[in-house]
C-alpha cells in the first residue's frame, strides 16, 4: 500500500527534472561542453594544459576578453552591437603610454583619466545610436575605423613603453599571501574554499525565498550535484593556482565585476529594463521605460569596461603597440553569442558570457599548445561561432 502511495510523488519530480533541463539545455549544454573541452585538450596535451604555469597564462590571457564580454552582454541583451571595442582597446592603451612614459603621470590618475576617456567614447557612440536612431553596426563600426587610426596617430606608429612597475601588477601581479607559507600560497587556497562557500550559501537563501513565495526553481537534486561541482572545481583550481604563484591581481578584479554584473542582470531593476529593451522595445516605452536612456547607458558602460581591458592588456605586454586590440571585438562578441546571446536581442546571462569567453580561450590555448596554426585555429573557432548561433536559431523555432 505504502509502495502504491509513493508512486505518483515520484512522476512529478522526474518530470520537472526534465522540463526545467529542456527548457534551461542552451545554459548547461554550454557548461558540460566547456568541461568536455578542457577535458578533451587536458587528455590530448598530456596534461599540459591543467598545468598551474599554464592555468594562469591561460586567466590572463583571457581576463580582458572576460571583462569585455560583461559589457557586449548587456549591449547585445539591449538589442544593439559594438564593433569598436577592439579600436578602444587599442586607444586607451595608447593614451596610457603617452600619460605615463613620455609625460610621466602617476599610474592612478592615468588609469581614472583613462576609464573617463573610455565612458566619454562610450557615451558619444551611445548618443548617434540612442538619439540619433543609427544602428549601432554603422556608428561603430565608424568608431573601430576612428579609434584605430587615433590609436596610429597617438603613438606615431611606433610601439612606446615600457610601463612602470606599478601599473604592471595590474596584469601581472598576484595577490600576497598573508600566511607566508612556503612553496604553497595559502591565502589563495583559503579563498578559492570560502568563495564558493559564500556562493552557495547565496544559492541557498535565495532558493528558501523563491520555495516561499512559489516561485518555479531547478530541482533539488540538480541544485546539490551543481553546489558540489562548483565547490569542487573551483576547490582545484585554487590548489593548482596556490601551488604557484597564487591568484592574480586581474582574476580577483574579474571575479569582482563577474558577481557585479550577475546581481545587476538578475536582481536590479535596470537589469531588468535592459532586458525588457531588447526582448521588445516597443512594449518597454509604453511601460514607461525611457529605452533611449537606457541604450545610452549600455553603450557608456561598454566604453568604461573596454578601458579597462585595454590598460590589463598594455600592463600585460608592458607597452602599447598600433596593433593592439586587433580583431578583439570578434573575441568578445563570439563568446557572447557562444554563451547563449541572442543576436535578435532580450536574452543572454553573466555567466554563458564567461563560459563562452573561456570556451574561447581554452580552445585558443589548446589549439596553440597542440601546435594548430592560427589559419585553421580562424576556421575551427568560426565554425564553433556558427553551431552555437545555429543552436540558438534552432532553440527558437522550437519554442
Amino acid at each position: 500500500m505504502s509502495a502504491e502511495l509513493n508512486l505518483p510523488a515520484a512522476a512529478p519530480r522526474q518530470a520537472s527534472m526534465a522540463k526545467f533541463l529542456k527548457s534551461h539545455m542552451r545554459d548547461y549544454g554550454m557548461l558540460i561542453s566547456l568541461l568536455a573541452i578542457v577535458a578533451f585538450f587536458q587528455y590530448m596535451t598530456n596534461g599540459t594544459l591543467l598545468q598551474p604555469l599554464n592555468l594562469t597564462n591561460l586567466v590572463l590571457q583571457n581576463s580582458y576578453i572576460v571583462i569585455m564580454a560583461l559589457g557586449m552582454l548587456l549591449v547585445i541583451v539591449a538589442g544593439h552591437i559594438d564593433l569598436s571595442v577592439g579600436s578602444i582597446v587599442g586607444f586607451i592603451g595608447a593614451l596610457a603610454a603617452i600619460l605615463m612614459v613620455q609625460f610621466h603621470l602617476h599610474f592612478i590618475p592615468t588609469a581614472i583619466l583613462c576609464l573617463l576617456a573610455g565612458a566619454a567614447i562610450g557615451a558619444a557612440q551611445g548618443y548617434w545610436v540612442a538619439y540619433f536612431r543609427i544602428p549601432s553596426f554603422i556608428v561603430t563600426l565608424a568608431g573601430m575605423l576612428v579609434f584605430r587610426g587615433l590609436s596610429l596617430a597617438l603613438l606615431a606608429g611606433q610601439s612606446v613603453g615600457p610601463f612602470p612597475v606599478e601599473f604592471q601588477r595590474l596584469s601581472s601581479g598576484f595577490i600576497p599571501d598573508v600566511f607566508g607559507t612556503a612553496g604553497f600560497h595559502t591565502t589563495t587556497f583559503l579563498l578559492c574554499l570560502v568563495t564558493p562557500a559564500i556562493i552557495i550559501g547565496l544559492s541557498v537563501a535565495a532558493r528558501i525565498r523563491r520555495h516561499r513565495f512559489a516561485i518555479e526553481q531547478e530541482p533539488l537534486p540538480l541544485f546539490l550535484l551543481k553546489s558540489a561541482g562548483l565547490f569542487a572545481v573551483v576547490a582545484y583550481i585554487g590548489m593548482l593556482l596556490a601551488s604557484y604563484k597564487g591568484l592574480p591581481n586581474v582574476l580577483i578584479i574579474m571575479a569582482l565585476l563577474i558577481g557585479i554584473y550577475a546581481f545587476v542582470t538578475r536582481d536590479t531593476t535596470i537589469g531588468r529594463r535592459i532586458y525588457a529593451l531588447g526582448g521588445n522595445e516597443k512594449a518597454a516605452k509604453l511601460s514607461g521605460i525611457d529605452t533611449r536612456r537606457l541604450s545610452f547607458y549600455t553603450f557608456v558602460n561598454m566604453g568604461v569596461l573596454a578601458a579597462l581591458a585595454g590598460l590589463i592588456f598594455a600592463a600585460r605586454l608592458n607597452t602599447a603597440t598600433p596593433k593592439a586590440g586587433v580583431s578583439f571585438e570578434l573575441d568578445v562578441i563570439a563568446a557572447c553569442f557562444i554563451g547563449g546571446a541572442s543576436a535578435s536581442g532580450g536574452v543572454g546571462r553573466v555567466t554563458g558570457a564567461v563560459i563562452g569567453a573561456f570556451i574561447m580561450g581554452v580552445m585558443n590555448n589548446g589549439m596553440s599548445i597542440l601546435g594548430i596554426g592560427i589559419d585553421w585555429q580562424q576556421v575551427i573557432k568560426g565554425l564553433v561561432l556558427l553551431a552555437a548561433v545555429c543552436f540558438d536559431v534552432y532553440n527558437k523555432g522550437k519554442a
